[in-house]
């Protein structure tokens, strides 16, 4: 990020002093949501308000939710939060802490969902296999780089994927039928194109399979670039095909995809906007399309994810610094995104967002306010409500519903 902004680096060695403020939230301080467009067919945006879910008839009763935090700077937590939370109410509870777990900034769970992942988010980075059934950690392996901040499971369960901000690279462990990780098959640090304006070198920031399964994202805000791989499944190894570039400056976060396969989202932190991209599934090339509004306005906002509902109809970004939720439509098969409105979030800084996984309920980590806010998703508008009050986490900076 540039040098006026809130970076992850920033950000957590400032906490030191901030903490005790940052816990203390007013609601009353969350942003104005901004009007819809003239073509919204809607009269009014919706409104970010407590209001009692609908009858969807979906499953009720506790389901497990973990929390990432740091465990490094005053007022973070002491590992991996654990809670439950009620899948039709949204409502929150909480069920004690994982400790052991060194910065837990980012979690991921492999596809049979007997396994945990997290981050170890510092300067020897690492990577943290943790057993659901009993909760035992079987084991951390290091990336190779410093400040880990994104991981993901390839969808066949055998490799996991990480990314090391700090030093810029990207990592390959392979996972035994246990769950545990076995020692790194690859590092890959992006050392071209040159650093973009206002950054120090690369930052990869998010690294990620393709839907078709046959190639390896990996974003690097650093460089404003976008690199393909191809994972070799029998040794771990990558090798890079493609490359796709941002405007100078954009500094890219997090990429999403549509569910159809042939467009992404690209998040970019910097510049404050989004980006539609086409993506060929033979080649593995992206192009990045032109830079779009997040419906912030002139304030500083620096954008960290954006999902999309399983049928593609939705897009929903988290703001940090308007401490908000865009909503766009999806049209043209994934083709458009088109702003509708922005939410408030009833919390300070969104770090990350989560659907749970039947998407009707959206959770956003708010990592200035030490709050996770949890809204009911209508899946024929896309209207988001809150549901209740924000629950209480230590720097939440990860929510994953399980």
């Amino acid at each position: 990020m540039g040098s006026g902004g809130w970076s992850r680096r920033r950000f957590v060695g400032a906490l030191a002093g901030t903490a005790a403020a940052a816990a203390l939230p007013a609601c009353g301080d969350a942003p104005s949501e901004t009007e819809p467009p003239a073509s919204e067919p809607s009269p009014s945006a919706p409104r970010a308000t407590t209001s009692a879910p609908r009858d969807t008839g979906k499953p009720s009763g506790p389901r497990p939710l973990h929390l990432g935090t740091y465990t490094s700077v005053e007022g973070g937590g002491t590992g991996i939060g654990l809670a439950t939370y009620d899948a039709e109410s949204g409502r929150i509870t909480a069920g004690g802490t994982l400790t052991d777990v060194a910065n837990p900034s980012y979690l991921a769970l492999r596809p049979d969902g007997r396994t945990l992942y997290a981050v170890n988010e510092q300067d020897d980075g690492a990577v943290t296999a943790v057993r659901l059934s009993d909760r035992k950690v079987l084991g951390s392996r290091s990336t190779g780089g410093g400040g880990p901040c994104h991981l993901s499971v390839h969808p066949g369960g055998r490799w996991l994927l990480s990314a090391n901000y700090t030093s810029g690279s990207v990592a390959v462990h392979p996972i035994e039928a246990s769950g545990a990780l076995g020692e790194r098959t690859d590092l890959v640090t992006h050392s071209s194109p040159s650093p973009g304006p206002g950054q120090d070198g690369p930052h990869a920031h998010q690294f990620i399979t393709s839907p078709d399964g046959g190639h390896v994202l990996a974003v690097d805000l650093g460089t404003d670039t976008v690199y393909t791989y191809r994972l070799d499944e029998k040794t771990g190894r990558l090798t890079e095909v493609a490359q796709a570039h941002t405007r100078p400056g954009a500094g890219p976060r997090h990429l999403t995809f549509h569910p159809g396969g042939r467009h992404a989202y690209l998040a970019n932190e910097v510049d404050n906007t989004v980006a539609v991209c086409r993506y060929d599934p033979e080649t593995g090339r992206l192009s990045v399309g032109e830079a779009q509004s997040t419906g912030t306005g002139s304030g500083t906002s620096y954008p960290a994810q954006i999902l999309v509902t399983s049928n593609g109809a939705y897009a929903y970004l988290a703001n940090r610094g308007h401490n908000s939720l865009t909503r766009y439509v999806v049209e043209a098969d994934g083709a458009r995104l088109r702003l509708l409105d922005t939410v408030p979030v009833a919390g300070d800084f969104p770090r990350q967002i989560a659907f749970s996984p039947d998407g009707s309920l959206l959770f956003a980590a708010n990592q200035k306010s030490s709050t996770v806010s949890v809204f009911h998703v209508n899946t024929r508008s896309g209207e988001l409500r809150l549901a209740g009050e924000p629950f209480a986490s230590p720097v939440a900076v990860c929510a994953l519903p399980l």
